[in-house]
């Protein structure tokens, strides 16, 4: 889908094929190709141009990407959604440069509140790498919670890695800060 998010500091647009060689520098290193499933190491930019031409405006929401545009930077990370299994997961990176100031986290509940507003899932799946505790901890502030463990498969690395099973429901990202009565109200 063809869309554009605002947060308070943040643009969540569609990716472009201009994003290409900032793409392939932000996921050139290995703090961040290291904890993604899907990405390798090194990462060039044929791999970005590669990954630009697979993003359409008419996917469904269940396939929709955003790149995390930060007004006077530019492309900082991306947050998108895939299926699995047929199953609805969201996944998302963030640039060295900008972790620990909570960009994720605003970025990743602006694409969660878009999804659950235009689709009817009941819920959303996700993950990380066990290691990977930002990420776990981005994913505990929105309320997902643990549901299994396993293994998958690190592109980066080479190598299956403990992976750790997370979902976040409709109604618990409803009930979340008052998102229930808030939409009964209106």
């Amino acid at each position: 889908m063809d869309v554009t998010l605002q947060t308070r500091r943040l643009i969540l647009r569609q990716p472009l094929p201009t994003d290409a060689p900032r793409l392939a520098r932000m996921l050139n290193n290995f703090a961040i190709s290291g904890k993604l499933s899907r990405v390798p190491y090194p990462y060039g930019e044929a791999d970005a141009e590669w990954w630009l031409g697979t993003w359409r405006p008419d996917k469904p929401p269940a396939e929709t990407g955003f790149t995390i545009d930060l007004p006077g930077e530019g492309l900082i990370g991306h947050v998108g959604f895939h299926l699995t299994n047929g199953e609805p997961q969201i996944g998302y990176w963030l640039a060295e440069p900008f972790w620990n100031r909570g960009f994720m986290t605003e970025a990743t509940e602006a694409a969660l509140d878009w999804y659950f507003e235009v689709t009817s899932a009941m819920h959303i799946n996700s993950g990380l790498f066990a290691f990977n505790k930002a990420s776990l901890a981005v994913q505990k502030k929105l309320g997902f919670t643990q549901i299994g463990t396993g293994t998958l498969h690190c592109l980066a690395r080479h190598e299956d890695l403990r992976h750790i099973d997370t979902r976040l429901t409709r109604a618990d990202w409803m009930a979340r800060s008052g998102r229930t009565a808030l939409k009964e109200a209106t």
